[in-house]
Parts: C-alpha cells; structure tokens; sequence
C-alpha cells in the first residue's frame, strides 16, 4: 500500500479531527497512489535554514527537540543498502542519467552523511521491494509505503518523516469559502471513486452531493469546466497540479488541510526487517539529526513550491 495521510506535527497546518467510521479496507488501499506528479526539474537551490517554517511555505516536522532520541552504536552498521522503486516521482523515479533520483533518494542520502556509512540505493518494482528487503537483498526501503496493520506483520517502520493530508480544491472565481459539513449542503463534490477520500465525504459530508469520477484527471477536468463545485483529493499530486500547466490557473486551495488518520494513515516511515531495532533506531536518530539541522526543510521546499 501508498502512503497515506495523518497529523503534521511540529508545523502550522491545522489539524481537523472529525469523527468517522473504520475505512473500508478497498478505500484505503488507494489512499494516496491515485496518480504519480509529473517529473520535477532539477529543483532550486533553497538556502539552508533550521526552521521547519518558511513563509508563506508550510514544512512538515514530526520531531519534539525536546525529545531527543538516543544515539545508538553505529560502529555496527557497515553500510546500508536502500531499496526504492522505479517510477513514483517526485518521491522515486530514474534521474536524465538512469540513476535513483527523488526526494525519497536524496533523504536516504542526507541519513548516509549524518550516520557517516557508506549506502547504496537500488531501483526496483515497488511490488517486489518487500519481498527484496525480507530476502536481504536490501536493509532498507524508503519508498513511500505505508505502515498498515497488514505491512506492519511483514516489516518495522522508522518513525514517520512525512504525511499526505487532504485537501479541498476550488475555482478562483467560487464564491464558497466555508469548508465545513453543513455550509457544503447540497454542494457538487468531485472525488475519485473507491478511494479513502471518497470514504471519507460519505462519513463526514453526508448533506452534499457526491460525483465520483474514475481518474484524478477526469475529477479534475470536471472542476475546470463547472461541472462539480469542489474537488477532494490527495494534497501532495493537488499541489502539483495547481503549480503546473494543466490547471491553467484556474483553481486554488480551499479549506483544511484533512489529516484524520482513520482515513488517511499514519504517514510514511522507512521499512526494515522485523527486529531489526538496531538500524531502525540509527535511521530514527539521523532523520531527527537531518531535521534539527535544518536540512530536511531545505530538501521539502526543493520538492514543493506548493503547501499541500
């Protein structure tokens, strides 16, 4: 399963709790893999800082500096080898030379420097990297899977480094600017259909009225031309789009952002082999060692230049 979406800590988003029922498990296997965002350029330079704000750019972090975690002993780990998958940008995907390239990969990277190990990062089917990682063809996959209960029986996770909230999208010229239940009533809501966002409206926006589409590209065409008032959607591939070509301008970003973790997971750790505690606490002191430099800020705003 794709990564999902829960609670941004450590960052001015807002977190929207709304009650809601258990996902239905063919909803939430689509949360977040509805579509992959186009190929980025060779992103800014962005100078260093070590705020996890920069304005008017929201950056997520998951770390309490109060709250330090224990340097373990690195003097036994050798060398990582780090599984991704092939085609999944901006997260993972094969750079103009045929190398791993994404900000997964250049996270795995920045850990490699501040653990001081010599890593690799192999490219693969993202179907087989579990299966490749409990084979120990690999110590490490980051490529954005998400921790269920199911995933969790197979692999450990690292702790989260980033979350996909969701987000409503609406046309500039729309005149709706309360996001809540009751002020949608009778209000056209496109989501992709079978998804966890479209559970989600079911639960929660029971007065408006639902039109579900089978491609993120059809929901979103059905904005552009008028035919829904709003569109519900995965923030991270929205954000992309409205910084991109193919909404020609036309929308914005309209209320939220919806993080409830029900629907929309835990958000995304790196996968290791089941009790394997020693390397899963290295990576968890080096991303917290990667944010605190300020380094992870500096790698989030090279890949959004959109607050999802």
């Amino acid at each position: 399963m794709r990564f999902g979406s829960g609670t941004w800590m450590g960052c001015a988003l807002a977190l929207v709790v709304l009650a809601g029922a258990t996902l239905l498990p063919a909803a939430q296997a689509q949360v977040g893999r509805n579509e992959a965002a186009p190929k980025p350029k060779e992103p800014p330079a962005v100078p260093l800082t070590p705020s996890v704000k920069a304005d008017p750019m929201e950056v997520p972090g998951f770390w309490d500096p109060r709250r330090r975690p224990e340097r373990p002993d690195l003097s036994r780990i050798s060398v990582i080898r780090f599984l991704t998958e092939t085609d999944y940008p901006p997260f993972d995907y094969a750079g103009p030379d045929g190398a791993p390239a994404g900000f997964n990969v250049d996270l795995a990277r920045l850990i490699c420097e501040e653990i001081k190990v010599q890593c690799t990062i192999q490219m693969r089917r993202f179907d087989t990297l579990i299966d490749s990682l409990n084979k120990n063809d690999g110590d490490a996959v980051i490529a954005s899977i998400a921790p269920t209960p199911d995933m969790r029986k197979r692999v450990d996770f690292s702790d989260p480094y980033y979350r996909v909230p969701a987000r409503f999208v609406v046309r500039k010229d729309s005149k709706i600017d309360e996001i809540r239940p009751e002020a949608l009533e009778g209000k056209k809501i496109g989501v992709v259909a079978g998804t966890a966002h479209e559970a989600y409206l079911k639960d929660l926006f029971t007065e408006a009225e639902l039109h579900p589409y089978p491609t993120a590209e059809a929901v979103r065409a059905a904005l552009k031309k008028g035919e829904v008032d709003l569109l519900f959607g995965d923030g991270i591939s929205l954000a992309f789009w409205l910084n991109g070509t193919d909404s020609a301008g036309c929308c914005a970003f309209r209320g939220g952002p919806y993080t409830e973790s029900r629907f929309f997971g835990e958000g995304i750790g790196i996968a290791v082999r089941r009790n394997n505690d020693l390397l899963r606490q290295a990576l968890n002191w080096a991303l917290f060692r990667v944010w605190e430099s300020g380094r992870f800020t500096d790698l989030w705003l090279r890949y959004f230049p959109i607050s999802p």
